[in-house]
């Protein structure tokens, strides 16, 4: 059609036609030439380094130090920092932070908990923090060897909810004393600096910079034993009178809000990479797997499952990303978040449980990575902080 006839509504033969939809500012799932770049750098080190390390890393409840390593030389630990203090991007996005969690995801979900960790809390600064407070903590994420470093908001009980803590801050003079205790922290028995989830007496749920180990602060040796993303190495950080400067406190308000939401869709575009992987292994394994002569794929009920995995994984990924191109543009985001959690946290525990059902008594065993799958897609409903994109 010829631009003069679709500008007047009407083709060769006369007849009326829609025009166009002009292009706008509004929701594009198309990576721009840089997130392409960035993506194919860290989807080829997912498949290469993070896939192979995956099982071991998974049984040994840790990542080995120089994944940790490779992952920081392709500037992971630096995603959140500006370019005025030694990161690589001049622009925040929270849609190329969701696709590089979804990347490194279709590698392995507890490795990009282990990877991402320091990133929440660079992150986390580099929003939220003064001129200060950037200058003492962001350039090491830029160095040679970043600190080991978590976003904690978690607590050790039933029911927990991020705007309703139980630790506690409270004033002593120009200092804050935090009591409390943080579960299923990404490489607590290690960390160097951490951003703390408290509440702060008489103003609501806050962030603060802790610098670890301090007095005050006790870190677990062992992991916490968990069902998933063992390779996170989480554990547990108990505070015990813990005493900060004034120039500790990072946010509180709206700003704890926003980092609860940037959190929960951290943890959905994990989601969506390891879902994706499930698919993705799926598809040629019923395709060759015969039972009675013919592929299992020929079977009404295995091609149904299958399908049904992918429509789900694909609404999972719009919704997550939905919800962060309003939060890039500066848009109230909190509906979209809590749709896209729902959606990921139901269909995501699906998924997994539908990856270890194809493969019949092979899912149950750690012959397949599909087990481990189950187990870390059922974080996604549950899990609070460690991301943050």
């Amino acid at each position: 059609m010829k631009r003069s006839e679709q500008a007047s509504g009407r083709d060769a033969s006369g007849g009326a036609r829609q025009r166009r939809a002009a292009g706008h500012d509004g929701f594009d799932l198309t990576p721009s030439d840089e997130q392409r770049m960035i993506l194919d750098a860290f989807g080829d080190f997912a498949e290469s380094r993070l896939r192979a390390a995956a099982s071991e890393a998974d049984a040994e409840s840790g990542a080995a130090q120089a994944l940790i390593v490779e992952g920081h030389e392709l500037g992971l630990s630096a995603l959140g920092v500006p370019t005025a203090l030694g990161g690589a991007f001049e622009e925040r996005s929270a849609v190329t932070n969701v696709l590089v969690g979804e990347a490194l995801a279709h590698g392995d979900l507890g490795l990009a908990v282990a990877l991402l960790a320091p990133a929440a809390v660079s992150t986390a600064i580099s929003l939220w923090g003064d001129a200060g407070q950037q200058g003492a903590y962001l350039p090491s994420f830029t160095g040679e060897r970043p600190p080991a470093a978590a976003l904690a908001l978690l607590e050790p009980r039933a029911l927990f909810d991020p705007l309703a803590l139980s630790t506690m801050a409270r004033r002593s003079g120009t200092d804050f004393v935090l009591d409390g205790s943080k579960a299923l922290v990404p490489r607590a028995a290690e960390a160097e600096l951490l951003v703390i989830g408290a509440e702060l007496e008489g103003s609501g749920p806050a962030l603060f910079i802790v610098e670890a180990p301090a007095a005050g602060t006790r870190l677990e040796s062992e992991p916490e034993p968990a069902m998933g993303v063992r390779a996170a190495a989480t554990g547990r950080v108990t505070l015990d009178g813990l005493r900060l400067p004034g120039a500790a406190l990072l946010a509180q308000g709206e700003a704890y809000a926003d980092c609860v939401r940037l959190g929960r869709l951290g943890w959905c575009a994990l989601a969506c990479g390891t879902a994706k992987a499930v698919l993705d292994h799926l598809i040629p394994y019923v395709n060759e797997r015969h039972a009675f002569g013919e592929p299992i794929s020929h079977r009404q009920a295995v091609a149904f499952t299958i399908s049904n995995i992918a429509i789900e994984a694909e609404g999972m990924r719009l919704a997550t990303l939905r919800a962060a191109g309003l939060a890039d543009r500066g848009e109230p985001f909190a509906r979209e978040v809590a749709l896209a959690r729902q959606l990921c946290g139901a269909k995501g525990m699906q998924i997994g449980s539908d990856g270890v059902q194809m493969l019949g008594g092979h899912g149950f065993t750690k012959e397949h990575p599909e087990e481990r799958w189950y187990r870390d897609l059922r974080a996604a409903a549950l899990m609070e902080g460690a991301l943050l994109v």
